[in-house]
């Protein structure tokens, strides 16, 4: 008789890590498709609908994880940070279509700060407590830090434009899309070199830093497919849920983008970069974490703000609130500078993910 335990009798692709995310996957749809449609409370439903959504976006990253090199390293970081976006672009339409347009800016601008402030700073705590000082100056992940910068710029000058009430105020809808399109250039440009085998600094090639992929290829395209499609769904069932929510627990739409819908639609694909400090390679954990928040500024903002035109729904303009703006470029600025020196340190990570807390806690009431 066999003695093999059910986990032995495990396809060989799948690990147990595999396994359980998965199965968790597969449970909190079924909890939020049961408390959506049969009932169980406003606060029930909105709870499983935004787990679900979190872990349908670490299926979709794991999945683009385990394409691995077969695309080339660059394409394959270029693959993981537009499709671990899938999540939250999906709720932001349907946020947009239900004319919820602050939270979605407000998620659009709390996205790109939970990465560069939490994210990165969760980063540096535990890569410092562990290892010390860390070096993270790459040319790669200065040249990141660069265009994160012109990019955000960029995204935030319609913001400047309303602000100083300058001819271009009343066209903001226009400027939006101009702009976007820029961006969208921008992007396209900067493609050639994002596809190229990059190198880190002690002239390790990136693909290195990768375990070897597990899964076969059908099976990686299979899940992503799968995952990015309930996604879909998900995401529906989030923003239903997410008003009443919001009213039965006295939560601004600012504070609901800001740090739920940001939290829940991308960043937890980015324990990849913490469990990278945690082996020391500090500057592939930087560049991964800080290229999410680029793809934000480049990709998703000015797709949601064609989209909105395109489908008629309620319009988004890159007309962000004063302390939206403000909170951002603080986030980019501190992100820039700490890459100056070449070095990270637990102290600045804690200043980070402090400056996040502060940063969340003025959103509360709006």
């Amino acid at each position: 008789m066999s003695t093999q335990t059910p986990a032995a009798r495990a396809p060989a692709s799948l690990n147990r890590s595999d396994l359980i995310l998965l199965g968790l996957s597969v449970a909190a749809i079924v909890a939020a498709a049961l408390t959506r449609y049969v009932g169980g409370g406003q606060l029930l439903a909105f709870a499983c609908a935004a787990v679900a959504v979190t872990l349908l976006a670490a299926v979709v990253g794991r999945s683009v994880e385990q394409l691995g090199d077969r695309f080339g390293p660059g394409a394959t970081g270029v693959l993981q940070s537009a499709l671990g976006n899938l999540p939250e672009l999906f709720i932001a339409l349907f946020a947009l279509k239900a004319g919820l347009v602050a939270v979605v800016q407000a998620a659009l601008i709390g996205s790109i700060l939970a990465n560069l402030l939490l994210v990165l700073g969760l980063a540096f705590i535990t890569g410092g407590l562990k290892h010390g000082t860390q070096h993270i100056s790459s040319s790669r992940a200065q040249q990141i830090g660069v265009m994160l910068f012109v990019s955000v710029a960029a995204m935030v000058m319609p913001s400047v434009a309303a602000f100083i009430h300058s001819p271009a105020e009343p066209h903001e809808a226009t400027l939006s899309v101009l702009a976007s399109v820029i961006l969208i250039i921008l992007f396209a440009l900067s493609l050639p070199a994002s596809l190229r085998r990059d190198e880190v600094a002690d002239g390790a090639d990136v693909s290195a830093h990768h375990e070897p992929p597990r899964w076969p290829l059908a099976l990686a395209v299979a899940l992503l497919a799968l995952s990015a499609g309930a996604a879909a769904f998900v995401s529906d069932w989030f923003v239903t849920a997410l008003e009443p929510a919001m009213q039965t627990l006295g939560i601004s739409e600012a504070f609901a983008g800001l740090v739920i819908v940001a939290i829940a639609g991308n960043a937890i694909e980015n324990v990849v970069g913490i469990q990278l400090a945690l082996k020391n390679q500090s500057e592939y954990a930087f560049a991964v974490i800080i290229n999410s928040p680029l793809q934000i500024a480049l990709v998703l903002a000015p797709l949601l703000v064609i989209s909105s035109n395109l489908f008629g729904f309620a319009t988004l303009t890159l007309v962000f609130s004063p302390l939206l703006v403000v909170a951002v470029l603080l986030a980019v600025l501190l992100t820039v500078l700490i890459t100056f020196d070449g070095h990270s340190n637990w102290l600045e990570g804690a200043a980070l993910v402090g400056l996040y807390g502060v940063v969340a806690a003025t959103f509360w009431w709006g």
